[in-house]
């Protein structure tokens, strides 16, 4: 999985304090992370065209292409701490025992707990 943003040191940053997975490659285009157990990899890349997508969707305007879910075990601490690293929580929460969030560059993930 790759998502483009405008700096992509920046974002993973952020995605790296939020998942706590450290990071790999780091060059200034170009940024991994992998989580301790090497299962995958989660990549940034710098885009000068990048567009924050819309969400909701909204016909006409830049779509989300994917997002991230994360498991969590206490829903609200979870938001709490995407917040204190730079996230907002979106206007629109569909489901209950899920919060969608946006990274600083505006890409939705969600946080939720098995339930």
């Amino acid at each position: 999985m790759v998502l483009e943003a405008p700096d992509a040191r920046e974002l993973a940053r952020f995605y790296t304090q939020l998942l706590d997975w450290p990071i790999g490659d780091d060059d200034p285009g170009w940024v991994t992370l992998s989580p301790p157990d090497g299962s995958g990899s989660l990549a940034f890349q710098s885009s000068p065209e990048y567009e924050r997508p819309t969400w909701p969707a909204a016909a006409g305007r830049q779509q989300m292409m994917a997002h991230l879910d994360v498991e969590v075990d206490d829903l609200q601490e979870a938001v709490d701490a995407a917040v204190g690293l730079g996230a907002t929580v979106a206007q629109f929460q569909p489901q209950e025992h899920v919060r969608v969030l946006l990274d600083p560059v505006g890409h939705p993930f969600c946080l939720y707990v098995e339930g």
